[in-house]
């Protein structure tokens, strides 16, 4: 102990030639006073700025400030030193300052690092704590060594990318999320193809496990779409289709793309030769049917069911291949074109001339190839020189993957040209 009975200097820290040992120090403090001086709510963001100082290792001298403090937290540090009321929106401290009035009030002799950790309790230094956490995340990483080997670069992608880290936070989080994940992902794909709530109840022992909105739903669909090579893309008709992709079925049921002359099963071979149209669901096709011979070598797509009534009331059993949209593509939709390119078949694709068909157009085209049918600039040319009531196009302008030209066209023109307004001209292309 300093034999001049003077305190050590402001920031000095105890050690066997001043203030004893650590435990001799705390046992020193007066933690009633120490709770009521520095433990004041409003010097909360005082004590948060020395904890990092000391985890940085850094001197507790020179100033701190806190750029817009409230009535309480001005009260506090002004009961603290002692000091009358100051104007200004922001709030300085001097280190130095504060380690003085804890040594001279005998509050804690040790000064203000004692006084922090016997408060808040002991700071770790910033790069154990750093290395300690990176030891954490090695080990909570551990499940993905179980991985299939097919999976490997997914696997360096969600360390590398975060993906892990923002969906669980924390390394002890982590394991049990991954762990789950690969489980779900060694029993992919699903053969045959099965419900995903029924899925997520023999796997993970939960049917709600995967979810919308689950960290795990959105880690496994991840590694699905790796697995199976399916496209980016969002919202909900993109999740059901990626689930799918991998044999599970989400609401496989309420999905369904129209179809006529589409073959592959007896019940869609009946439809056929009878000219009738046929509605299918996700589940008929996730489940592989159908597989169709593709018969022609071109399938035609439009957006509006109209154009499928018109063709089946026209041409029955004698229309080409036809698929309707029904407007934004549904999880069977793309899941039917992607069959039918697959069997070998040419799609072409029509849609209403506004701004809403070159959307729905330019989202098919990412995630199907197809080429326009009467869907150029050329052909929105034509169709408004012969329309005798114009309709105004509305809404913000898109662009047309296909041909650049029609988006300069709809903004020059203005005008909307629904699928149904030249029927005639794509009926004559559907007969066979």
């Amino acid at each position: 102990m300093d034999v001049s009975g003077d305190p050590p200097p402001a920031g000095a820290e105890p050690n066997a030639g001043n203030a004893g040992n650590a435990a001799d120090e705390t046992a020193r403090i007066d933690p009633d006073r120490l709770a009521r001086l520095l433990g004041d709510p409003g010097l909360g963001w005082l004590v948060e700025r020395v904890r990092r100082r000391m985890a940085r290792d850094e001197p507790l001298t020179g100033t701190v400030t806190l750029a817009s403090a409230s009535a309480a937290q001005r009260g506090a540090a002004e009961r603290l030193l002692g000091r009358a009321p100051r104007p200004g929106r922001s709030l300085s401290v001097r280190l130095d300052e504060v380690d003085a009035v804890l040594r001279r009030s005998r509050v804690c002799p040790a000064g203000l690092a004692v006084a922090v950790t016997a408060l808040t309790g002991p700071v770790s230094p910033l790069a154990e704590t750093r290395e300690r956490q990176a030891r954490a995340w090695e080990e909570a990483y551990a499940p993905l060594a179980a991985l299939p080997a097919g999976l490997a670069d997914w696997a360096d992608d969600i360390r590398r990318d975060g993906l892990v880290r923002r969906l669980a936070r924390t390394p002890d989080a982590a394991r049990p999320l991954l762990a789950a994940a690969v489980s779900a992902l060694g029993a992919l794909p699903a053969e045959p193809a099965r419900s995903l709530t029924e899925f997520a109840a023999q796997t993970l022992g939960d049917a709600h496990a995967l979810d919308d909105g689950t960290p795990l739903a959105t880690l496994v669909r991840s590694g699905v779409r790796a697995l199976t090579g399916f496209p980016d893309g969002e919202g909900a008709e993109w999740r059901r289709a990626a689930w799918a992709s991998a044999g599970l079925l989400k609401d496989a049921l309420s999905a369904t793309v129209l179809a006529l002359g589409v073959r592959g099963t007896a019940a869609l071979d009946a439809l056929a030769d009878a000219g009738e149209p046929a509605v299918l669901t996700l589940r008929q096709l996730a489940h592989g049917a159908p597989c169709p011979p593709v018969t022609a070598s071109t399938v035609y797509v439009c957006e509006n069911p109209t154009v499928v009534a018109a063709a089946a009331d026209a041409y029955g059993a004698a229309c080409a291949p036809l698929v309707c949209l029904q407007g934004q593509p549904s999880a069977a939709a793309l899941t039917l074109l992607r069959l039918l390119h697959a069997a070998g078949a040419r799609l072409l694709y029509h849609g209403d001339f506004d701004w809403g068909g070159l959307r729905i157009a330019s989202g098919l085209l990412r995630r199907v190839p197809w080429r326009p049918w009467r869907y150029t600039a050329a052909d929105y040319r034509a169709a408004t020189a012969t329309m005798p009531l114009a309709r105004p196009l509305r809404g913000t302008p898109a662009s047309a993957l296909w041909d650049p030209g029609l988006t300069a066209a709809l903004t020059e023109l203005g005008v909307r040209v629904e699928e149904e307004y030249v029927i005639g001209d794509l009926l004559s292309d559907l007969i066979r």
